[in-house]
């Protein structure tokens, strides 16, 4: 178990009065399938957004850990889980990339506008016909001159109809493998860069979705992201990240759910007792209060092994499958301690239960987890 320091422990404290200000009419944003803009702002304010970033950029410079013991809280005070998907979108698969492998002209030119929220970030890189096998994305960045010419489609692209700003993952060398791969840093308004119409979805409605077309979209050299044939390398850090700082904030949206149906359980009576002496209610709270601090082992050890320089591979597919399906679990079970209250939409857990779906296929599906777990097995 980690010991927080009193640094870190304040710092929450500082910042959990913001996390309620964020989740204000959730169920409207839901409902609207709008992006929170009001709340993003906020967010901005409150320095979330500039959590893991250096201070020459405005951002707080705080480590992995930290930022993931900050995102927990998010989660824990803020019910507007598309928001939250949102701002991890932002930090992880945007401003991540660009602190570690840009150029320090791209840190200029756009880690302070990540860090106070004026520029929103997405990343592009399942496309419509491979999914989540990136080694085969058809996207291609060919060199032209003084720049590159971007051409193919991209799906999925989480944030894409409110992003200023995209990380584009393209094919530099159709024969290098995994090494043909790079990452471009594509600004909203550059010529060729179409984005499609926002998808409708099943959970998760305020953070907004689309597809994203490359039509000989031209990007001058320097939005090169790192060294061509890096992408599979930037991606492979983006990943540990993404999941790690996204599933840091579901650990929190299970911890508050769990709280909420203990009260519940207590203070609803039926047949003259409170619902929590039954059984049948009390161990689906117990099989939360399991699941949630499974969750936090798997995540924070993973991360410490991260930080410390270890392979993580195993541990990190094992994280997210145990914490996405234990979160599909616990708001399942909270819709059915709740009874019919919790089927209906003013409570806010049939909300929580959709979005608990997608985390079982958002960065790497159970399935694929599963065949890296088998592999590692030499199976």
């Amino acid at each position: 178990m980690i010991e927080w320091t009193r640094e870190q422990r304040e710092l929450r404290e500082g910042l959990t009065p913001w996390f309620a200000r964020l989740g204000e009419e959730h169920l409207r944003y839901d409902a609207d399938a709008e992006f929170p803009r009001g709340p993003w702002a906020a967010a901005a304010d409150s320095g979330l957004l500039g959590l893991p970033f250096d201070e020459e950029w405005g951002g707080l410079g705080q480590s992995l850990l930290t930022t993931m013991y900050m995102l927990e809280g998010l989660g824990y005070g803020c019910r507007n889980g598309g928001l939250n998907f949102s701002v991890t979108t932002h930090l992880a698969s945007t401003g991540v990339p660009l602190q570690r492998f840009g150029s320090a002209e791209t840190k200029r030119r756009y880690l302070p506008k990540v860090c106070d929220g004026s520029l929103i970030g997405a990343h592009a890189i399942s496309e419509p016909d491979v999914g989540s096998d990136a080694l085969n994305m058809r996207t291609s960045a060919v060199r032209d001159g003084d720049g590159y010419v971007l051409r193919g489609s991209k799906a999925f692209v989480s944030n894409g109809p409110v992003a200023g700003l995209v990380m584009v993952y393209a094919r530099t060398d159709p024969t290098a493998g995994p090494l043909g791969l790079s990452v471009f840093a594509v600004e909203r308004d550059t010529p060729g860069l179409e984005f499609g119409t926002p998808i409708a979805k099943m959970g998760l409605k305020s953070s907004p979705l689309c597809e994203l077309f490359l039509d000989d979209c031209r990007v001058p050299a320097s939005a090169l992201v790192g060294r061509p044939g890096t992408g599979f390398l930037i991606l492979d850090h983006v990943m540990k990240w993404e999941i790690l700082c996204s599933f840091a904030v579901v650990l929190g949206e299970m911890r508050q759910r769990m709280e909420r149906c203990v009260e519940y359980a207590r203070k609803r009576t039926a047949f003259g007792q409170p619902i929590g002496d039954f059984q049948a209610v009390s161990h689906k709270i117990v099989d939360m209060k399991i699941g949630v601090e499974t969750a936090s082992k798997w995540l924070y050890d993973t991360a410490q092994k991260l930080t410390a320089g270890q392979s993580v591979t195993t541990d990190l597919a094992i994280a997210k499958r145990v914490v996405s399906e234990a979160n599909l679990a616990s708001a399942l079970s909270a819709v059915q301690v709740f009874g019919g209250n919790g089927y209906t939409a003013e409570y806010g857990l049939e909300q929580e239960l959709r979005n608990a779906v997608g985390g079982t296929i958002y960065s790497g599906t159970s399935e694929i987890q599963s065949s890296r777990i088998a592999a590692a097995l030499g199976l």
